[in-house]
């Protein structure tokens, strides 16, 4: 099947920028938005706009808000061009990058095939810069793209087998660069820099070598160098550390709106930084433009009260995670009484049917959640009522015939369960200690378990001895979020539901022993986990949507059935706080890193103020 996905530009658009523009910048063949689709209205140019954050490493959310991809999901979620004016796809192993001619790098250098071939020749395959090699989204089976320069303006990849994580890497809320600013970067690089300057930078950085250099001063994802070019809507102008970060509005963004005014119509986005804990209190009264980050659904009343002072709206978002919150049983767990336990489904679906999902919707979502397993979400195409509903149901008679029959069937005199080498069945969940509605979520869970003769016990830690734990197989249970993709498409890499990643709680051996290509960890035992490894590499041999597609339902399916992951509600609610002044924000909208890039989806490039 051939895919080609063209260039989206309307010729009226085209005409004005090859007539001259007030607003030149531009490409000559800018990305032209349709408002209608998009449902936005005409700006004007100017203003500016407050953020609160709390550290300066937080810039790297205006990369994930900017928006700005080689290809971006589009509303319906998509994929389309965007910094790039085409792509031919065929059969998901050719590829064919078109760019816009006349595009520009903030600084006014052109943005040509060049910076693909810095970065792939000189950066990625450069062991002092990528100590692994390339990513493995451009690695299939260990085999290395074939990188090919047409010209200027068009660059070819390609592979002998199919490479479905390309295009959907590329378009990730943290994206995988596949180019840098060649005019720019070479200066610190040992092959093309001056070896005198070199050295005295690295004395001055305090770094260790050029290396070092080159990887501070290119980083894209997390823009702190105020002098490194960028292509998104606004460049980091302050040079940090620094309480007020400006980002100023890029004048050769390739977007433009429908009458061919280059966006973003806004002139600044200015970051204030402040203490995590009171960015809430900071935006109730009003300090904050755009805010949702480091505001919880539980600062919603009080961000309502202050609203008419603070001459802002509260809207609220659903979440777009496969469950609020996950509790994941350690299948790898070095406690081998409780390994065979979470081994036997009948265990994981007691725990799932012995908590009441009801009562902690109204206790704690205030019954605006859905009681669902930790799976995707409605508004995904595959989406399955049979996945959301796998054993939820609040049913304590059927949790205990369960725990019976698993063989969990003597109890000591507090009505505890005992394991088969006689301890008592006490599970310690252990959090990062990030979130207060754990804590109460976990003291809801823990009084719904006594009636199914199970005991649990909170063990708040922080994130990265909590990661250090899991992979180590020390914890017996934790919690983290649900499915970061609640919204994935059939092209969306379904990594989540197979072993991956050691820092995967629920079965962290066996992830890294995919992670790592059977180096370490273990090749997983429980056949439906076997099969799920195997569904995961069928995906990354698909040719096509319709084989993704299915591949995904019968992950699904697994995934939910067996249990892996215990969730409990979707569809939490983010408070937004935003200035009534700031027009073009959808009132309803779905919060998420993926695929919706949390503002990003929703193109603040357009956001404007109104006088």
């Amino acid at each position: 099947m051939t895919n080609t996905i063209r260039k989206m530009i309307s010729t009226s658009a085209a005409l004005l920028f090859m007539t001259g523009s007030a607003f030149a910048g531009a490409p000559d063949e800018p990305r032209v938005l349709n408002f209608d689709n998009l449902e936005k209205e005409m700006g004007k140019r100017g203003g500016s706009i407050k953020m609160l954050m709390s550290k300066p490493k937080d810039v790297r959310w205006m990369t994930v808000y900017s928006g700005a991809r080689l290809v971006a999901y589009d509303e319906t979620f998509q994929l389309k061009p965007d910094i790039l004016k085409a792509v031919d796809n065929v059969d998901n192993k050719s590829f064919t990058l078109h760019l816009r001619k006349g595009h520009q790098w903030s600084d006014g250098q052109p943005f040509t095939t060049e910076d693909f071939r810095y970065w792939w020749e000189d950066v990625a395959q450069n062991e002092a810069l990528f100590k692994g090699g390339p990513p493995r989204e451009l690695l299939v089976g260990g085999e290395m793209p074939k990188v090919e320069i047409i010209d200027s303006h068009t660059i070819h990849y390609s592979w002998n087998n199919v490479n479905p994580l390309f295009m959907t890497a590329l378009a990730g809320a943290r994206p995988m660069y596949i180019y840098m600013p060649a005019h720019y970067l070479k200066q610190f690089h040992e092959k093309y820099g001056d070896a005198g300057k070199l050295a005295e930078l690295v004395e001055s950085e305090q770094v260790q070598n050029w290396s070092s250099l080159h990887k501070r001063f290119g980083r894209q994802y997390r823009p702190e160098n105020p002098d490194m070019p960028t292509l998104q809507a606004w460049m980091n102008t302050t040079k940090l550390p620094s309480e007020r970060i400006i980002f100023k509005r890029n004048p050769n963004y390739h977007r433009v709106d429908p009458d061919g005014t280059q966006l973003p119509y806004l002139d600044e986005v200015i970051l204030n930084l402040a203490s995590s804990s009171i960015i809430a209190a900071k935006a109730g009264t009003g300090e904050s433009d755009l805010q949702a980050r480091y505001v919880r659904f539980d600062n919603y009343s009080f961000l309502k009260q202050g609203a008419e002072d603070g001459n802002y709206n509260v809207l609220l978002w659903p979440s777009g995670r496969g469950s609020e919150m996950t509790l994941l049983p350690n299948l790898n767990t070095k406690d081998e009484g409780f390994r065979k336990a979470f081994h036997d489904v009948r265990v994981r679906r007691a725990l799932s049917m012995g908590m009441d999902r009801g009562e902690i919707n109204e206790a704690i979502f205030f019954g605006l959640g859905r009681e669902a397993s930790n799976s995707v979400l409605p508004s995904s195409p595959l989406f399955k009522d049979e996945y959301a509903e796998a054993w939820i149901e609040y049913d304590v008679d059927q949790a205990n015939q369960l725990l019976d029959e698993a063989g969990l069937d003597k109890k000591n005199d507090d009505g505890v369960r005992l394991l088969p080498d006689g301890r008592p069945f006490e599970i310690i969940v252990e959090t990062a200690g990030e979130q207060s509605q754990e804590t109460d979520i976990l003291q809801l869970i823990t009084d719904h378990w006594k009636d199914i003769g199970v005991k649990l016990f909170v063990k708040p830690s922080q994130r990265d001895i909590l990661r250090g734990r899991v992979s180590n197989g020390e914890t017996v249970m934790s919690t983290w979020q649900g499915l970061n993709r609640g919204l994935a498409t059939p092209e969306m890499n379904p990594e989540e539901l197979a072993p991956a990643s050691p820092i995967q709680a629920q079965w962290p051996t066996w992830g890294n022993y995919y992670f790592s290509k059977g180096a370490s960890g273990e090749k997983p035992t429980l056949p439906e986990v076997a099969r799920l490894s195997e569904l995961y590499q069928n995906w990354r041999d698909a040719a096509n949507y319709e084989q993704q597609s299915a591949i995904w339902d019968e992950m699904l399916s697994i995934f939910t059935d067996q249990v892996f992951t215990i969730g409990i509600v979707s569809g939490g609610l983010q408070p937004i706080v935003v200035s009534k002044k700031l027009r073009n924000l959808p009132e309803e909208g779905i919060w998420a890193f993926e695929p919706t890039l949390y503002f990003g989806q929703y193109l603040p490039d357009t956001f404007w103020l109104e006088e």
